[in-house]
């Protein structure tokens, strides 16, 4: 393979993405058309070659990240002379609604799974963890859905920090985009994977000066503490608010037809009144959350995945060294 030479930058290595191509190696492609169909959102093209050029590649590196921790792990539990039983590797998606996290989240995962050493890959989005609607509604915060106090931050740390200890079972909440909140009394049961995926655009959350446990001033446990590989999906304002509008078009004259859809008010709007619609609250909610509490967390990634305009990744930044988390920072 021929030596790449990335560009450099204080943080992150950069690489074009012919560069990054050549890093996948000789790891084979062994998802097919069809079945990459299923995985795609709405409007997001995700070609084979996209996935032979970025995505192949990706896993190849977070699979050496997961043979790494084990490794690791063994020594630590060699030392303390116990059996070693690795616990889930979690890795993180993060960015902005309409960056394609969720095509992204899903391709790997797929891609992951063929991995002999890690074959065992679930998939949890933070979309379970809001808080339902009628607590939102309670808390004069339906406006601020998918903003950081939405979210039941305490039950998606005890989901984490089960998950972490090794427990047989684990249970997320489900989360339905039809009625546009949390289903009741039903559950997603994770099973001790060897690799669980969480996506959402606030995953990488880092502790603030606010952020204080009221009983000892010290920064609370967050999110970001327990994941040990995290991707942020990145591209222009421009280009995100032009994917949003085509995705509620699409979503317009599919998914907001059916009368059980929160949204099916939407499903009557003209097509100049739709992109309208689909604008004000681009402007109103999403891209104030990618200003104020989103975009803010890209620097904390491992990885960065920069898009161009049609939703293909020009660009991937490699981070020089990992942050470490809050919690080992404490332990110093």
């Amino acid at each position: 393979m021929a030596a790449v030479e990335p560009s450099s930058s204080p943080s992150y290595m950069s690489f074009t993405r012919a560069q990054w191509a050549t890093l996948r190696a000789n790891t084979p492609l062994l998802l097919d058309e069809d079945e990459l169909r299923r995985l795609r959102g709405v409007n997001e093209p995700m070609p084979v070659d996209e996935v032979a050029e970025i995505y192949l590649p990706l896993s190849r590196l977070i699979n050496l990240h997961v043979e790494a921790a084990r490794d690791l792990l063994q020594v630590t539990d060699r030392f303390l002379g116990r059996p070693s039983q690795p616990p889930p590797f979690v890795v993180a998606i993060a960015g902005s609604v309409a960056a394609g996290k969720s095509t992204t989240a899903r391709v790997l995962r797929a891609l992951l799974a063929r991995w002999p050493s890690h074959p065992k890959v679930e998939l949890v989005t933070t979309d379970g963890f809001l808080h339902p609607n009628a607590v939102l509604e309670a808390r004069g915060l339906m406006h601020r859905k998918g903003f950081p106090e939405s979210y039941d931050v305490a039950r998606l740390l005890r989901f984490l920090t089960d998950l972490k200890a090794g427990k047989p079972t684990v249970e997320a909440p489900v989360y339905s985009h039809l009625v546009y909140d949390i289903v009741p009394d039903e559950r997603k049961t994770v099973r001790r994977p060897d690799v669980l995926i969480l996506e959402g655009i606030n995953v990488l959350q880092a502790p603030t000066a606010a952020a204080r446990d009221e009983a000892d001033g010290r920064p609370r446990l967050m999110v970001s503490d327990f994941i040990d590989f995290s991707i942020y999906v990145d591209a222009d304002e421009a280009a995100l608010e032009q994917w949003y509008v085509r995705r509620f078009l699409s979503l317009r004259d599919t998914a907001f037809r059916d009368p059980a859809s929160y949204f099916h008010r939407y499903a009557a709007l003209s097509e100049p009144e739709a992109i309208e619609t689909a604008q004000r609250i681009w402007r109103d909610i999403n891209w104030l959350n990618l200003k104020q509490n989103i975009e803010g967390t890209r620097e904390r990634a491992s990885v960065i995945l920069r898009k161009g305009a049609e939703h293909a990744v020009e660009e991937v930044r490699l981070r020089r060294a990992p942050i470490v988390p809050a919690k080992l920072r404490r332990a110093k």
